[in-house]
């Protein structure tokens, strides 16, 4: 439950409205309270089932003087004007304290109602923001559809099965307390006996508690699955159509979601327990209070209409204990995703930057990796060296290329750069400055990037090129223009204000490509990291794209990632990665005379 008081925290932005909400929900109870204690009168004096005194007696602030002297007063009032004058009158009583109590009710829902959204809004844009800023290593550890999972379905749990308790957990609570003052102050003696069967409810009531977080923790986790099976579908359709497997990826979809409904039936069954279970208990209590109540009314330890009120008062409060018993149920089932929440919130940014940082605005000598090292750790703890001891001096304007096998560690040497993630040990120096001492922001933003994957937003050609920068079309279309896509951009139905869809696939390959190469042209890094930038292209594609990379390239200081030797040829330096460490480099032509590693490559891509 500590999560859930977790998620309470939230509600310090929102104290003017909880004070409103407290307000109105105590002048709602009692008006409820005063409103229901006026129908004692209906049936006790007014019908004559209970005789007023023939004096009336002096006024004392004590519970049976007080009795009787109302008792006088009303039973006076009823002879001078008559029954129905009466009745009339109290029946008005009544309707104004009930309209009162439903508006304050009203009053208090409506100071709530920014309150219960606000605190998931916060809590959606702290999730978000989180996201953003952690390092790439977490995400390797979570699908896709699970972190979705908790933005949404997550999120969504916690607003009905916690925010919306607020209202129960404050005035309800409330009612019960002030009621059960009432009872107590009419009877202490039958409020102690009522107690008799409360431990066996609050057991039974906690069991099932503990049960239904542990289910509801395991339906957040297969609602996570279905997400990311959804996920995988979507993405891979044309493989999944390829291979005729609909049958199996809609088998395993049907399993999952079965596996998820039988969860929710379970957690649905239980939770709709705590009615029942509480108007059962109550009922008990009801009927042991008029037979041990009525008991002291025929020996005379009680009054008639003590018995009568202290009836009608327990029999109101049954609806606030169900309620209560309803929040205690929500907040077990909400605990399960406020965890799951607060895994994502709670997770180490292990990209940390340095207080003062140093500012950066352009690479002026050069780029050094000193003994640099980089474990991943798996999320079962397992650990794996990607990069072992590697050293490397670039100076400004050079192109390095890196070459070998998958899993290398060639990526992952150029994610160090702009800190996407830590070297686990060694450092790497930019102008002789740590770039752990370097602002992370200013790092970032001297520093271009074109991945294998064109990674492109659901958005305007003109927005993607635009990307994170506040620039005007004139600027755009220059950039567009080095990368070679102002021709195919004009020619498009809205030109560079044409919606390109989800990941840019109204387009092809080598367009979204040449988009990607103009949004880091027009970015005009210092520093550029090209990981495998036209792997994934057609021959005409790649001839287009590397003009543009080109362009790009001239006068930056370049890394490039390669598969396809023949574009790196005239780089200044190609190093060759085997198993995390540089086991070559030099020029192409310094490697192919030493007929090692590189010159194989060269001779397998020539073949």
């Amino acid at each position: 439950m500590k999560d859930i008081f977790r998620v309470f925290s939230y509600l310090k932005g929102y104290k003017r409205e909880i004070a409103l909400n407290i307000f109105f929900n105590l002048l709602y109870v009692f008006a409820s309270l005063f409103s229901f204690t006026m129908i004692i009168p209906f049936v006790t004096v007014l019908f004559g089932i209970i005789k007023a005194p023939e004096l009336c007696p002096e006024f004392a602030i004590n519970k049976d003087v007080l009795i009787d002297y109302l008792s006088w007063h009303l039973n006076s009032f009823k002879e001078t004007y008559g029954l129905f004058y009466c009745l009339g009158i109290l029946s008005i009583l009544y309707i104004f304290f009930a309209f009162l109590s439903a508006l304050f009710r009203y009053l208090g829902m409506y100071f709530l109602a920014p309150v219960r959204n606000g605190v998931i809004k916060d809590l959606r844009n702290d999730i978000y923001f989180k996201i953003t800023i952690l390092p790439l290593s977490f995400f390797s550890n979570k699908r896709k559809g699970d972190l979705i999972s908790r933005m949404s379905s997550d999120l969504a749990d916690i607003e009905f099965s916690v925010v919306s308790s607020l209202q129960m957990l404050v005035k309800d609570p409330i009612m019960v307390i002030v009621f059960v003052i009432a009872l107590v102050i009419a009877s202490y003696k039958l409020v102690l006996f009522t107690l008799l069967v409360l431990p066996l409810s609050a057991l039974l009531i906690r069991r099932i508690g503990a049960s239904l977080k542990r289910n509801s923790e395991k339906g957040q986790n297969q609602i996570g699955t279905i997400l990311s099976t959804t996920e995988e579908a979507l993405g891979g359709t044309r493989v999944i159509r390829a291979y005729n497997a609909e049958d199996i990826v809609k088998k395993k979809f049907v399993n999952q979601n079965s596996e998820f409904t039988r969860l929710m039936t379970k957690i649905y069954r239980r939770r709709e327990l705590a009615t029942p279970l509480t108007e059962i208990f109550a009922i008990l209590a009801m009927v042991l209070i008029v037979l041990f109540g009525g008991n002291m009314v025929i020996r005379g330890e009680l009054h008639p209409s003590i018995l009568i009120g202290f009836v009608i008062l327990f029999a109101r409060i049954i609806a606030p204990m169900q309620s209560v018993t309803n929040a205690y149920y929500n907040l077990q089932k909400g605990s399960a995703a406020a965890s799951r929440l607060y895994e994502v919130l709670d997770a180490k940014e292990k990209i940390i930057e340095k207080e003062n940082p140093q500012p950066i605005n352009t690479l002026n000598t050069k780029i050094e990796y000193k003994n640099v090292s980089f474990t991943y750790i798996e999320e079962e703890g397992k650990q794996e060296l990607v990069l072992n001891n590697v050293s490397l001096d670039i100076n400004k304007g050079q192109t390095i290329a890196i070459v070998g096998k998958s899993g290398a560690g060639k990526s992952t040497l150029i994610d160090l750069l702009p800190r996407f993630q830590d070297c686990s040990s060694g450092d790497i120096l930019i102008d002789e400055v740590s770039i752990k001492d370097l602002d992370i922001n200013m790092l970032r933003s001297v520093v271009g990037i074109v991945s294998q994957e064109s990674i492109l937003f659901n958005d305007t050609i003109f927005g993607n090129i635009a990307f994170g920068k506040d620039v005007n079309i004139n600027d755009v279309i220059e950039a567009a223009r080095a990368a070679n896509a102002h021709d195919f951009i004009s020619k498009l139905p809205k030109g560079y204000y044409t919606n390109i869809g989800d990941r840019g696939l109204n387009l092809s390959g080598g367009e979204r490509q040449r988009i990607c190469i103009a949004r880091a042209i027009l970015k005009n890094p210092s520093i550029l990291l090209l990981d495998e930038a036209t792997s994934a292209l057609d021959t005409e594609s790649e001839r287009l794209v590397q003009n543009s990379l080109e362009n790009l390239m001239r006068g930056r200081t370049t890394l490039v990632i390669a598969h396809r030797l023949s574009t790196i040829i005239n780089a200044d330096k190609i190093l060759v990665m085997d198993k995390g460490q540089i086991i070559e480099q030099g020029t192409h032509q310094e490697l192919l005379s030493q007929k090692g590693a590189y010159s194989d490559l060269v001779k397998l891509q020539t073949l």
